[in-house]
């Protein structure tokens, strides 16, 4: 849970002969959240984890004036995808406090009716059908032992981008070159806005080390409606072609869920 406490040191893991112990000091509560631990099978120096010998608990830990999980900022932005869950994490230290969802304008508590939103204390409030209208900025409060905190405000952006891998283009700026020429390769993919998307190349100057400049960006885009995507483009370019840059330009772009290859040829003329 606190991602910036060193869990792992010597001090604060302890192994015996039947269990593991993590010991935690100076507990904050940013540490709130939930604690697994599991077993090792190893062959040799291979190890990997026994599924069918894992634990978990969740935590509260308590801190004066801290109704809610600690936030590394004051602003975030949460994506709203249409086949997914969304989910706005106002977790609490107080398993008994109240927590509820409001919207800043117009001004209005958002009610979790457990059929399009619903509260988990273990994560927050839960969108479970996340659709253009729940756009918007929202903060929450929550009531605990006769004290009240507002956390801080999220920013809810739809976005309406399929799940798969990268949608990708590919184009130059010229096809038809001649020597002494300059071109330059553009390799685009229109994403999910929190998807991050990687680039890799061959060209026809490869293998005899042709210096190319290659460089990737990317940035959002609103598309109507509060619609949000990511687009991210990588673009590969070649001064003062020679002979051996003629051929195919092959770009790949990849994401957590797949990759996409695409090509086109700039050939002399």
């Amino acid at each position: 849970p606190g991602q910036e406490r060193q869990l792992c040191s010597p001090d604060s893991v302890k192994q015996h002969e039947r269990y593991g112990q993590l010991t935690l000091v100076n507990s904050t509560a940013a540490d709130t959240g939930e604690f697994s631990c599991w077993g090792q099978l190893c062959t040799g120096y291979v190890c990997r984890r026994d599924e069918a010998k894992t634990g978990s608990t969740y935590i509260f830990f308590t801190e004066k004036g801290e109704i809610f999980v600690p936030s590394p900022s004051y602003f975030d932005v949460v994506y709203l995808n249409p086949d997914r869950q969304a989910v706005v994490p106002c977790r609490v230290t107080v398993l008994s406090a109240r927590v509820t969802l409001h919207r800043e304008f117009p001004a209005k508590e958002i009610p979790a009716n457990g059929t399009d939103i619903v509260y988990d204390v273990k994560r927050g409030f839960v969108y479970l059908q996340p659709h253009s209208d729940h756009q918007g900025v929202v903060y929450c409060k929550a009531e605990a032992g006769g004290k009240s905190q507002i956390s801080v405000k999220y920013q809810l952006l739809y976005a309406e981008v399929p799940r798969g891998p990268p949608s990708t283009t590919i184009s130059a700026s010229a096809n038809k070159v001649k020597g002494g020429d300059d071109v330059s390769v553009l390799c685009t993919v229109l994403g999910e806005p929190d998807v991050e998307v990687e680039f890799r190349w061959i060209y026809p100057g490869q293998k005899d080390e042709r210096p190319v400049t290659i460089q990737d960006t990317w940035r959002l885009i609103h598309r109507g409606r509060g619609h949000t995507t990511r687009i991210s483009q990588s673009v590969l370019t070649v001064e003062d072609l020679e002979t051996i840059d003629a051929g195919d330009y092959i770009c790949t772009a990849q994401n957590p869920r797949g990759q996409t290859t695409v090509a086109t040829t700039v050939e002399f003329s």
